[in-house]
C-alpha cells in the first residue's frame, strides 16, 4: 500500500488543474452570452418604465425590481449549487432570465406596466446567476490564484456587456418589423442570450467544479489522516471576519453604482441625447466593470485583498464627483465618470469575492455566497429605487455625490479589519 501512494498523489493534484482549465473556457463562453442578456434592462428598463407610467421619479423601479429578482434568485441558485453543484444551479438561474425577457416583450406588446415590473423582477435572475459564476471560476483555484481566476470569469461578461447596449438602435429596428416596440427590442436579444447560456452550462460545464472541489478536499483530508507530515496548510489570510468584510465591500460598491448607473440614461434621455448615445456611455460602463478584471485579480493576489478594497471606495468617490460636476450636453466627460463607477465596482467585486473564497470553507461555500449575493442585490435595489425618488426630488449631480460620499464609508471598515490582523 506505501507504494501507491505516490502515484495516486500527482494524479490528484493534476486532474484537478486539467478541470479547471476547462471549467474556465466554458465559464467564459457562457460569460459573453450572458452579457449580453445583462445589459439589456441596465439600458432601457428604465426608459420603458417611464414611457409607459409618464413619470421620472419612477424610473428606477425596473432596476430596483430586477436587482430585487435577482436577489430571490442568489438564494435559489446557492442552495441548489450547494445540493447539486454548480451546473445545475448556473443553467435554471439563466432560463429563468430568459423567461422574464420574453415576460418583458409581452408586456412591451400589450402596453401593461404590472406585466412589466412583475417580469422585470423574473429577468433579476440572469443578473444573479451572471454574478453567481464568478464563484465557479474560483472552486477550483489555489489560494494564491483565486481572484485571477474570478477575473477570468468576470473579464468574459466584456464582449456581450459592452455589444449589448450598443445593439440598442439595430435592436431597435428589427423590434419594430416585428411588431414590437423598440425599446423592447434589447429584450429580444437577453432573451436569446440567457437561453443560449444556460444550454452551454447544461453541456458542458463538466465536471461540475464544486463538486470536484469537495472531492479534492476529501482525498486531501485522507491522506492527511494517512500522513500528517505531509499535509499542506493552506493559509486563508482573512479570518473570520473576512465574511462581514468581504461583504460589506460589495454591498457599498453594488449600491453607488446601480445608483448612479440607474439614472444616468434617464439623466442623458432628459438632456436630450439619443438612445444610441445613452447605449455608448453604459457601453463603456459595463466594459470597465468587467475588463480590467485581469489587472483586478492579479493585484488582489499581489499586494493584498484590503487595498484593493480601499482603491473601490476612492475610486467611486472619483466617479461620483464627476458624473455631479460634468456637463449635461458632455457625453465624453459623462462616459468618464460611468468609466469610474464600473472600475470601482470592479475592485470591489473582485476583492470581495476573494475575501468570502478565503473565509467560507467548502463544505457551505455555495449556500453561504448565495446569502451575500442576496445582500448585495438588496443593496443594488435600494440603490435603484431610491435613485429615481432622489432625482426626482432633488437632481442627477445631487444623487451621484451622495453616491461617491457613500463609498467612503469602505475605507474605516478596511482599516479596522487590517488592524485587527
Amino acid at each position: 500500500m506505501t507504494n501507491a501512494a505516490p502515484a495516486v498523489q500527482p494524479e490528484r493534484m493534476s486532474a484537478p488543474a486539467r478541470a479547471q482549465r476547462r471549467i474556465l473556457r466554458v465559464l467564459v463562453a457562457s460569460q459573453i452570452l450572458s452579457g449580453a442578456g445583462l445589459a439589456a434592462g441596465v439600458t432601457v428598463g428604465a426608459l420603458l418604465a417611464q414611457d409607459m407610467l409618464g413619470t421620472t421619479s419612477l424610473a428606477g423601479l425596473p432596476s430596483a425590481l430586477f436587482t430585487a429578482g435577482s436577489a430571490l434568485t442568489a438564494v435559489a441558485v446557492g442552495r441548489i449549487s450547494q445540493a447539486r453543484g454548480r451546473r445545475p444551479g448556473l443553467a435554471i438561474g439563466y432560463l429563468t432570465g430568459a423567461v422574464g425577457s420574453a415576460g418583458v416583450i409581452t408586456a412591451a406588446v400589450v402596453d401593461n406596466p404590472a406585466l412589466l415590473f412583475t417580469s422585470l423582477f423574473v429577468y433579476g435572475a440572469g443578473t444573479a446567476t451572471n454574478l453567481q459564476a464568478r464563484y465557479a471560476g474560483a472552486d477550483l483555484a489555489p489560494a494564491g490564484h483565486r481572484a485571477r481566476a474570478v477575473s477570468t470569469v468576470l473579464v468574459a461578461t466584456t464582449l456581450g456587456g459592452v455589444a449589448g447596449p450598443n445593439l440598442a438602435a439595430p435592436a431597435g429596428t428589427l423590434a419594430e418589423h416585428l411588431g414590437i416596440p423598440r425599446l423592447a427590442g434589447l429584450f429580444v436579444i437577453s432573451g436569446a442570450a440567457y437561453a443560449l447560456a444556460a444550454l452551454v452550462l447544461t453541456l458542458w460545464l463538466r465536471p461540475d467544479p464544486l463538486l470536484l472541489a469537495r472531492a479534492v478536499a476529501q482525498a486531501r483530508e485522507a491522506d492527511a489522516a494517512a500522513d500528517p507530515v505531509a499535509t499542506e496548510a493552506v493559509d486563508t489570510g482573512e479570518g473570520r471576519g473576512g465574511v462581514v468584510l468581504g461583504t460589506l465591500v460589495m454591498i457599498l460598491a453594488q449600491l453607488v453604482m446601480v445608483a448612479i448607473m440607474t439614472m444616468t440614461p434617464v439623466h442623458m434621455h432628459d438632456r436630450g441625447h439619443s438612445t444610441a448615445a445613452s447605449g455608448l456611455v453604459i457601453g463603456v460602463h459595463i466594459g470597465a466593470m468587467y475588463l480590467p478584471s485581469p489587472l483586478t485579480g492579479w493585484l488582489v493576489d499581489r499586494y493584498g485583498r484590503m487595498r484593493v478594497a480601499a482603491a473601490s471606495g476612492t475610486t467611486l468617490l472619483a466617479s461620483g464627483s464627476l458624473a455631479a460636476l460634468a456637463p449635461g450636453d458632455s457625453i465624453a466627460l459623462l462616459a468618464l465618470a460611468l468609466a469610474l463607477l464600473g472600475l470601482g465596482w470592479n475592485f470591489g467585486l473582485v476583492s470581495g469575492t476573494a475575501i468570502i473564497t478565503d473565509t467560507v470553507p467548502l463544505a457551505t461555500r455555495a449556500k453561504t455566497q448565495g446569502l451575500v449575493d442576496v445582500s448585495i442585490a438588496i443593496a443594488g435595489a435600494t440603490g435603484g429605487m431610491a435613485s429615481g425618488i432622489m432625482v426626482a426630488a432633488t437632481s442627477y449631480p445631487a444623487l451621484a455625490l451622495t453616491g461617491g460620499a457613500l463609498s467612503l464609508a469602505l475605507l474605516p471598515a478596511v482599516a479596522a479589519t487590517a488592524y485587527r490582523r
